[in-house]
Parts: structure tokens; C-alpha cells; sequence
């Protein structure tokens, strides 16, 4: 993992300039940009369309190379193969096998970063229930539905354990319960010091989890820095109590207006918000047991994506239980080329004896020679015969 005191990514005036097929500049996508994401933290990367949040997640996993610029991903060149493993990624749209099942498609993505049997077994049987997608394990994910789909694309970013985690529109598509775990499982990562770079246009989920944020426009980036800071306005203070009578909130105004000079903004009653209703609606209804044809919520992250008592990865763990015992020689090579079986000698002793004390089988009567004409036969066949060489000379 990097270290604590090592950006997990790092730019330095990053810029990318598309040209049309003349090479004339046609628009640049990124301009001047310089970030520095540190591990342990969740960055929310935010702008309008075409502001080049694509275009930098693209580069930041090496997928294009800047015009310009310096980037360094978990300290090492993005394009550079050794770290290809420690990487999530979550693209906005999900391209996936619709062919293969859900749990075929996760152990595909686990034998592309050469994981053991055994734990592709555990980490797909623990993504699957996390996300609420046993029942459907063995279906196609042709017939998933987006939300599902969107589901199925969060498993397989995470089957690696990844150190930096990319997440491009995760939360398109999902309902409720889906963006709740994903907000759950992104708190997980940053617990066991996991980078997490979010790329949303759904600005109260970025709100609830994110550290810091860089909004860009036109290519630029036009401010960043902690959520806390730049949200916190300074200028009013936030008083929270508990239901008062309207005499006392009109003493409230009162005092306010004779020892501050000030007046009172606004009183109003809190409220919660629509998704905390959803999900307690959602909640008495799995209680009650009641069915469902589509995914559940759990409410548990996978073990392998959580903190470990000693705060170790727990990657070791999974690989050293999976290591397979040791087989014997000798049973490998009767596996592979068996040994032919001994032959009884008694047994070949009858049968020659019967063979030889057998009657011998009688031979096929041959066919009789075909019958010759006879005499008269002959004068008749010589006489025709004569007859045809006397035309033939006329």
C-alpha cells in the first residue's frame, strides 16, 4: 500500500488537448490541472458535462496520455503494469458479459488478477449476498436490469481489494438500499486507508461521504478543498434545541435583538430526509418477510473489504487458507496415466485350451463354374456370327 505521507495520485499542470485529423487543436478537454489526493481519503472529482472529469479519470488509469503535464498514480507512472491490481474501477456505463451469469462474470474478473480457486469462491459468495444478488447468482446478466447490472459492475471493482477505488456514476440506476451500501462500503475503504475518487453529478451523496472536492469547469479546476470549509458558512449561527413554546422562541428574538442587535432568520422544525424514510419503509417490510423478485438489502459489507481486528489486510489470510495440500506422487501419476491391470494366467490357459480342442468350423461351399452352351447352341452363336462379318464386308 502507499504510504501515509505519499500522494495516492499526484498532477502537476495536467493538460489534454484533442485535435481534429489535421492536427489542428480542436478543444482542450483538461487545462493546467493539479491535484494531490492523499490515502485514507474519499475525493469527490465534480463538474457539469464536458467540464473533463472523464477525460481525467481516463488518464489517470492510463487509458490516454496527456498532452502535458505529470501524473503519478500509487507512486508509480499511470501506464505502469504493477499497479494495475491495486486498481477499481467502475466506469459510468457497465460493460459486462450478458452471457456469463453473476457468478461467473466475478470469478472471470478474479482470474484476471490470477486469485486462487478458493478465494474467488469467498469473495464472489461474499459480494453476491453484500449485495443483496444471491438469489439471482445464476442468472444472465443480459436480463439483470440496470440498477442490478450497476450492482454486478460495483462487485467486480471490488473483487481485487483495491487500494484506489474509481467510481464514475456509480450510484446510476441504483435505488435506495444500493446507495446506501455504496455510501457504506466507500466508509469501509476509508477506514482501511483505501483511496476512493468519486465522479457524481448527485451532489448529496458526494456531500455525505466525500473528504474534499475539485469542481471543474470548461477543463479548469475553479476551487477545491475540504467539504467542511467550503460549505460552512460563517456568517450565521445554527442553533438546535429541542421544541420550545412560541413565548419562549419570542423571548429568544428578543434577547437576540437587544444584546446582539440582530434579528432571527428563521425558525422551522427539522425534517428528515426522503431517503431515511424509504429505507425504514424498506425495512418493516423485510422484517415482515415480505417477497421480493429483485435485490435485497443486507445491510453487511463483504468480511474482506472490512477492517480486520489487527487492522491488516485480510488478503493473506484468504490465499493461505486457499493453498491446496500437497498430493502424493504416485496418486498424480495413477490420475494421469493408469497402470494397466494384471491379466489372469488361468484365465488365457482356458481359453487356449478351448480353442484348440474346438471343432474346426466347416469351409463355405464354393460356387459352381458357370454352364458352357452346347453344341447346337455353339452352331446357332457361329452361324449368327457369320452372318453379322458378311454385312459388315458388304
Amino acid at each position: 500500500m502507499v504510504s501515509a505521507t505519499e500522494p495516492a495520485i499526484q498532477t502537476a499542470g495536467v493538460t489534454k488537448i484533442f485535435r481534429d485529423f489535421w492536427n489542428r487543436e480542436k478543444v482542450a478537454a483538461v487545462n493546467d490541472l493539479t491535484l494531490e489526493i492523499a490515502p485514507n481519503e474519499v475525493f469527490g472529482l465534480l463538474g457539469p458535462n464536458g467540464s473533463g472529469k472523464s477525460t481525467t479519470v481516463k488518464m489517470i488509469l492510463g487509458l490516454l496520455y496527456p498532452t502535458r503535464g505529470v501524473i503519478r498514480v500509487l507512486g508509480e507512472h499511470p501506464t505502469h503494469v504493477k499497479i494495475k491490481q491495486r486498481i477499481g474501477f467502475l466506469p459510468e456505463e457497465s460493460y459486462l458479459y450478458p452471457f456469463l451469469t453473476a457468478r461467473e462474470t466475478l470469478d472471470y474478473y478474479g482470474r484476471l488478477f490470477n486469485q486462487p480457486r478458493q478465494v474467488r469462491r469467498q469473495r464472489t459468495d461474499m459480494l453476491l449476498e453484500m449485495l443483496g444478488l444471491g438469489a439471482v447468482a445464476y442468472r444472465r446478466v443480459g436480463e439483470f436490469s440496470k440498477g442490478m447490472q450497476r450492482r454486478i459492475g460495483l462487485a467486480q471493482a471490488l473483487i481485487n481489494d483495491p487500494d484506489l477505488l474509481i467510481l464514475d456514476e456509480p450510484t446510476s440506476g441504483l435505488d435506495p438500499l444500493g446507495i446506501r451500501l455504496f455510501k457504506d462500503i466507500i466508509a469501509q475503504l476509508a477506514q482501511r486507508g483505501k483511496t476512493v475518487i468519486l465522479c457524481s453529478h448527485l451532489l448529496g451523496d458526494v456531500e455525505e461521504v466525500c473528504d474534499r472536492v475539485s469542481i471543474l469547469y470548461g477543463g479548469r479546476q475553479r476551487t477545491s478543498g475540504r467539504l467542511s470549509d467550503l460549505l460552512s458558512r460563517q456568517s450565521l449561527t445554527k442553533i438546535v434545541a429541542e421544541r420550545l413554546s412560541e413565548s419562549t422562541v419570542n423571548k429568544i428574538r428578543q434577547l437576540i435583538s437587544d444584546s446582539e442587535s440582530k434579528s432571527v432568520l428563521e425558525v422551522s422544525t427539522p425534517k428528515d430526509k426522503l431517503e431515511t424514510l424509504f429505507l425504514r419503509i424498506v425495512s418493516e417490510a423485510q422484517s415482515a418477510h415480505l417477497q421480493t423478485g429483485g435485490a435485497v438489502a443486507t445491510g453487511k459489507v463483504a468480511d474482506f473489504l472490512r477492517e480486520g481486528a489487527d487492522g491488516e489486510n485480510v488478503v493473506a489470510e484468504l490465499i493461505a487458507a486457499a493453498a491446496p495440500a500437497a498430493r502424493p506422487a504416485a496418486v498424480e501419476i495413477a490420475e494421469i496415466d493408469p497402470a494397466p491391470a494384471e491379466v489372469d494366467e488361468a484365465f488365457l490357459t482356458g481359453l487356449t485350451d478351448d480353442a484348440a480342442t474346438a471343432e474346426p468350423a466347416e469351409s463355405p461351399t464354393p460356387d459352381p463354374p458357370p454352364a458352357q452352351p452346347s453344341p447346337e447352341d455353339r452352331g446357332v452363336i457361329d452361324s449368327l456370327l457369320d452372318t453379322d462379318r458378311k454385312d459388315h464386308d458388304a
